[in-house]
C-alpha cells in the first residue's frame, strides 16, 4: 500500500499542472535541442530524438520528480571533437558508455555525496547558469529589429502579468500560444523555430552503432564517455538538489545517477546523444506548477507529437515567444538575495560563490566551476577547523609534572598549530596530554604527535598520552611510534 500510495503521489497528485507544464516544457525544448544538435555537429533530429527518449526514460527511472532531462548544450561541447574526427556513429556508442559508468556510479551510491557540496557554491552554480541562459538569448535579440523586440516585451507582459489575474493556466503557455497566433494572423516577418532547422518526420528506430568492437574503439570513446559522464551527473544532481529546495521535496540521488545512465544508453541506441538535468526547462516546469512524473513524461511525448505531427505550426513559432520565456526563466533562477546579501555573508562564502560564478560564465564549463567552487570550500574549511584547536596548560602543584589538554581536530592543517602549543623548555620528568576533547584525523595528525612525545622523551621526561578515542587509538596503533620505540635517538 504504500509503494502505491507513493507511486499514486509520483505521478497522480496533480495531473493538470503537470501536463501543462509539460506542453510549456515541450515548445520550449525544440529550439534548444535543434541548437545543441549544431553546437555538437550533428543533425537536428539526433538532439530532438535524444530529448525525447532520455525525458521519457527518465520519468520512468529516475530519482527527481518534476526535473526535465534532454539534450543539453554542456553535453553538447564535448562531442564537437569526436563527432568531427570519428563521426557520428562513435557519438552512439559514446552516449552509451557514458550511461553504463553512469549506472555503475549509482551502484557504487556515489550520487549521495553531492550533498558536500556547499551552499555558496550551489548559489554560484545556479547564478551562472542563470546568466548563461540569458546570454543564450542574445543572438536572438542582438540579430532582431523593433519587431522582435517588441514581441518579447508583449511576451514578458503576459508572462508576468497574467499571473495577476490568473494562475489556471501557466502564463509561458499562454504566451507562446498567444505571440503565435499574432505572427501568424498578421503574417509577421520574423524569425521562427522552422529556421532553427530541419525537424525529424520519423519515429525513432532502435539502431546499433556501427563502430567495430575492438580496444582501439574503446580507447577513442571512453575519455569522452567519462568526462560526458561526469559533467552530466554534476549538472542533473546539482539540479535536483535545487529542485529539492524549491519544491521542498527530496530526491533520491543515487536512482537519479542509474536513471541518468539508463536513458543515455537508450538515448544511444534510439540514435541520440547524451543528455542529462536541464536547470532552464526544469525551472519552467515547476514554476508553471509541475510536481510529478507525469509532467516529464508529457514533456517527452509530447515533444514527440509536436515535432512529428504538428511540425508545420510549430516551426511558425515565433523565436521571441520562447525567448520571452528563457528570460523569465534567467531572472527567476537567479538568486538576487546573494547579491543584496554580499554585505553581511561571510567573505569566505562570498568569495567562493562569485569564484563558482565567473569560472562557469568565462569558460561555460559547469564542471570547471564547480571544481574550483567545491576545492575552495574546502581549503577555507580546513582552515577555519584548524584554527579552533587548542592546546591548554593545566595547573599542577606537583613539582616536575607538565599537563596539557587538547580541544580539537588534530589533521594536517592543524599539525603544525598542535606541535607549537607545547612548551620544550626546562627538564619536566613527567609530561601528560590529555586527548580527551581532541580527535586524530590522519598520518600528518599522528607525526605531529610523535614530535612531541619524543621532543619530551629526549629532554629525558616520561610522556603519558590519555584519553584517545577508539578512532585515534585504532589510528595511533597503526601508524603512531610514540607508544612503540621509547628510544629518543629514533625520533
Amino acid at each position: 500500500m504504500t509503494l502505491i500510495a507513493s507511486a499514486r503521489q509520483q505521478w497522480l497528485a496533480s495531473p493538470r499542472r503537470d501536463l501543462l507544464a509539460g506542453t510549456v516544457v515541450a515548445l520550449a525544448l525544440i529550439p534548444e535541442a535543434i541548437a545543441f544538435s549544431i553546437i555538437a555537429g550533428v543533425d537536428p533530429a539526433v538532439g530532438l530524438y535524444a530529448s525525447v527518449i532520455i525525458a521519457v526514460t527518465i520519468s520512468l527511472v529516475g530519482g527527481r520528480p518534476a526535473m526535465i532531462s534532454a539534450a543539453t548544450g554542456a553535453m553538447a561541447l564535448l562531442m564537437v571533437t569526436l563527432v568531427r574526427d570519428h563521426g557520428l556513429e562513435y557519438l552512439f556508442a559514446a552516449s552509451i558508455l557514458c550511461g553504463l559508468f553512469q549506472i555503475a556510479i549509482g551502484l557504487l551510491k556515489l550520487g549521495r555525496y553531492i550533498k558536500f557540496v556547499s551552499r555558496s557554491v550551489m548559489t554560484g552554480f545556479v547564478n551562472a547558469l542563470a546568466i548563461l541562459i540569458f546570454l543564450a538569448q542574445m543572438p536572438e535579440l542582438i540579430g532582431g529589429d523593433w519587431r522582435t523586440f517588441a514581441l518579447v516585451a508583449a511576451g514578458l507582459a503576459v508572462i508576468y502579468g497574467l499571473p495577476r489575474l490568473t494562475r489556471a493556466v501557466p502564463s509561458a503557455l499562454v504566451a507562446i500560444l498567444l505571440l503565435s497566433g499574432f505572427v501568424i494572423w498578421t503574417g509577421l516577418d520574423v524569425r521562427t523555430v522552422g529556421d532553427m532547422g530541419q525537424m525529424p518526420s520519423t519515429l525513432p528506430m532502435f539502431h546499433l552503432p556501427m563502430v567495430p568492437l575492438t580496444w582501439e574503439t574503446f580507447a577513442i570513446i571512453a575519455p569522452v564517455s567519462a568526462t560526458l559522464a561526469f559533467v552530466g551527473l554534476l549538472e542533473s544532481l546539482l539540479t535536483a538538489n535545487l529542485i529539492d529546495d524549491i519544491t521542498d521535496t527530496p530526491s533520491d540521488k543515487d536512482r537519479e545517477t542509474r536513471g541518468q545512465g539508463i536513458a543515455n544508453i537508450a538515448s544511444g541506441f534510439m540514435g541520440g546523444m547524451a543528455g542529462c538535468a536541464m536547470i532552464g526547462q526544469s525551472m519552467i516546469n515547476v514554476t508553471s506548477g509541475a510536481r510529478g512524473r507525469l509532467s516529464t513524461l508529457w514533456a517527452g511525448l509530447f515533444l514527440l507529437f509536436l515535432i512529428l505531427v504538428l511540425q508545420d505550426w510549430v516551426a511558425r513559432i515565433p523565436m521571441a515567444a520562447l525567448v520571452a520565456v528563457m528570460i523569465m526563466v534567467s531572472v527567476g533562477t537567479f538568486d538576487w538575495g546573494s547579491i543584496r546579501n554580499l554585505r553581511t555573508t561571510p567573505l569566505q562564502s562570498s568569495v567562493v560563490m562569485i569564484a563558482t560564478t565567473g569560472t562557469v560564465v568565462a569558460t561555460h564549463d559547469l564542471s570547471k566551476g564547480v571544481v574550483l567552487g567545491v576545492v575552495l570550500s574546502a581549503i577555507f574549511f580546513m582552515r577555519k577547523i584548524g584554527k579552533t584547536l587548542v592546546v591548554t596548560e593545566v595547573p599542577t602543584s606537583e613539582p616536575g609534572v607538565l599537563r596539557y589538554r587538547v580541544s580539537g581536530q588534530v589533521f594536517f592543517a592543524s599539525a603544525e598549530l598542535f606541535a607549537a602549543g607545547f612548551e620544550h623548555h626546562g627538564r619536566p620528568e613527567r609530561v601528560e596530554i590529555d586527548m580527551s576533547d581532541a580527535h586524530l584525523w590522519d598520518l600528518t595528525g599522528v607525526a605531529a604527535l610523535d614530535k612531541v612525545v619524543f621532543r619530551y622523551r629526549r629532554q629525558g621526561a616520561v610522556v603519558e598520552v590519555t584519553g584517545l578515542n577508539a578512532a585515534g587509538s585504532a589510528l595511533v596503533d597503526r601508524l603512531g611510534r610514540f607508544n612503540k620505540d621509547n628510544l629518543p635517538s629514533q625520533a
